[in-house]
């Protein structure tokens, strides 16, 4: 399985990027899971209130599973850490895990870049395999300048995908 972090601050295109990449990932016919760092403080907003799952959160329940239709929900009642969350996104075998955020969590990393202030703290990451955005500084890794560029953008993660076998086994 190889993995691919997505990082960068809020509002520069994280979502959209891996939306895009699961698409074409699956053009490809790989399969493809996501793990997704909540950083907005906070738990993760649940459905409906109404649901038997957050009924059975609300009294109590440190896990819940509910399954039909060909699929399945888990939710567990603490935050695991990042290896542990790894295990669990990689449970279904997928070709490619694509990790929103986790910044300072070991692995690959496209840094969404939209100005010099975010570069400041950013270029202080390990990883560091693309620069995505501000064209306004030297970087020490490729770098594509504008996020419009999905073409180009869409031609490296292809790259990306063709290389080797994964970056660790889980």
């Amino acid at each position: 399985m190889k993995t691919l972090h997505i990082v960068g601050y809020k509002n520069s295109g994280k979502t959209t990027l891996i939306a895009r990449w699961i698409r074409v990932l699956k053009q490809r016919g790989l399969t493809v899971a996501v793990l997704k760092h909540h950083g907005h403080g906070g738990k993760p907003d649940l459905a409906d209130n109404d649901t038997d799952t957050n009924q059975f959160l609300k009294n109590g329940a440190n896990a819940t599973v509910v399954a039909g239709g060909g699929a399945m929900q888990f939710i567990w009642n603490e935050e695991p850490d990042f290896l542990r969350l790894k295990e669990m996104a990689a449970t279904g075998k997928p070709d490619i895990l694509l990790v929103e955020g986790y910044k300072e969590e070991r692995g690959d990393k496209v840094i969404l870049v939209r100005d010099e202030e975010d570069w400041q703290t950013l270029s202080l990451l390990q990883g560091r395999i693309l620069i995505i955005g501000s064209p306004d500084f030297a970087v020490d890794c490729p770098q594509i300048t504008n996020r419009e560029q999905h073409t180009e953008i869409d031609k490296w993660f292809n790259e990306w995908v063709e290389e080797g076998t994964g970056d660790e086994t889980i």
